[in-house]
């Protein structure tokens, strides 16, 4: 029955959301803010959305360079279709279609592309936290979020230190996991060694420092672009906002949605972006346009670039999303921590 999709509650949950954003919004208001945008600012934002894309299909196409040699454009437009899929479909039901679609479309081991999911999350991770960091320094950030940008640094790189022991003691901490966690919780146990192994087959690729460096200098140079969007949005909309600001918004924005619950995010973008540019005395009128405004310029390249491949491919999204609606990624782990190859239909 739709009612009992995850899709059908997280439009619902979008439209209430976006209902109670807009709602105290005015025609004049919407007169007033066309009037005073600077559209010139929104070109280079515009260009600054495209190449925040191209720099993360870029760091894909890196990550595996090692196993197979993909033709740049081919892997930007495959890379956006990706993310259409992880847009459209809500909670992580868009990383499994994701998935299948590059194990799919370039023969890849679907195992090698769960393990390059979980390396974006790493790097992307490691490069939020320098990025408060640095704007911690660089701008006195309001009290709403500093108390929460600390637990959040603290949170990350404690995850980093943990990721980083199971990559070195892996063999150890499966032995402890054994003794003491499988007679007593057998279903805990499983997932840990699904996790485990799989999250270290990922890392093992980047065992070169040269190539690791890459990695991660191209995760700081797309967060840039982001960052660089935000800002020049800034400007079209007549905020006087330091770039530091843009990067509280983008470092806010991200954390709130690392799990998408509605399609798009519809809504709870809005409500992140808003609520972030509060803290900097915005208008809630401006802060929501300025939320809606932003939506957009993030999805239009996507959209672009996805549906270019989409099309040459043959493939819809429905298609897509009928296929792998509801499946979740470690339903298709096996014990042993590898994801189970069973090939879909050509």
């Amino acid at each position: 029955m739709f009612w009992k999709s995850k899709q059908f509650w997280g439009t619902i949950v979008a439209v209430a959301l976006l209902g109670y954003c807009v709602k105290d919004i005015t025609l004049e208001e919407l007169r007033v803010l066309s009037e005073r945008v600077d559209y010139w600012y929104l070109l280079p934002a515009l260009l600054c959305t495209f190449l925040f894309v191209v720099l993360r299909a870029l760091r894909w196409k890196l990550m595996i360079s090692q196993h197979k040699q993909v033709k740049t454009g081919r892997l930007i437009t495959l890379y956006s279709a990706g993310q259409v899929l992880n847009i459209v479909m809500p909670v992580l039901t868009g990383q499994v279609g994701r998935l299948f679609l590059f194990a799919r479309k370039e023969g890849l081991r679907k195992t090698f592309v769960f393990s390059t999911i979980i390396l974006e999350v790493l790097f992307d991770a490691i490069s939020l936290v320098i990025f408060l960091l640095f704007t911690s320094l660089a701008f006195v950030v309001p009290d709403e979020y500093r108390s929460a940008g600390i637990i959040i640094s603290v949170i990350t790189l404690t995850l980093l230190v943990t990721l980083y022991l199971i990559l070195n003691f892996q063999t150890r901490l499966e032995d402890i996991g054994r003794r003491h966690l499988r007679n007593r919780w057998p279903g805990l146990y499983v997932g840990a060694r699904k996790f485990i192994r799989s999250f270290t087959k990922g890392i093992k690729t980047l065992r070169s420092s040269q190539h690791f460096i890459s990695t991660f200098a191209f995760s700081l140079a797309s967060w840039t672009a982001h960052v660089a969007v935000i800002y020049f949005l800034f400007l079209s909309f007549g905020f006087d906002l330091p770039f530091a600001a843009a990067a509280v918004v983008m470092i806010v924005n991200t954390l709130a949605l690392l799990i998408p619950i509605t399609p798009g995010n519809a809504g709870t973008f809005e409500v992140a972006v808003s609520t972030s540019l509060a803290a900097f005395a915005v208008g809630r009128s401006d802060a929501v346009l300025f939320a809606v405004a932003l939506h957009i310029l993030d999805f239009l390249p996507v959209f672009v670039l996805g549906m270019i491949f989409l099309r040459i491919e043959k493939l819809s999204i429905s298609q897509i999303k009928s296929e792998h609606r509801e499946k979740d990624i470690l339903d298709h782990v096996s014990e042993n921590g590898t994801l189970v190859e069973v090939e879909e239909p050509s």
